[in-house]
């Protein structure tokens, strides 16, 4: 998986009750795009993600 600052990301909520949660990538710091990524959620949280397979990249056109 690869990702640069300023790609929008969602993680899908793991159960039916569960939303999913929209962010920005602020930071790569893994090397050549890859994770760990810093994201700003939506909410205003933020924090360092290491994506699982709930997580979806969606890269600036």
């Amino acid at each position: 998986m690869k990702a640069s600052p300023g790609n929008r990301i969602i993680v899908r909520g793991r159960t039916v009750e569960s939303s999913d949660r929209h962010g920005e990538i602020v930071e790569v710091r893994g090397d050549d795009g890859a994770p760990p990524y810093f994201v700003r959620f939506d909410d205003g949280h933020e924090s360092v993600v290491f994506p699982g397979g709930d997580f979806v990249v969606q890269h600036n056109p």
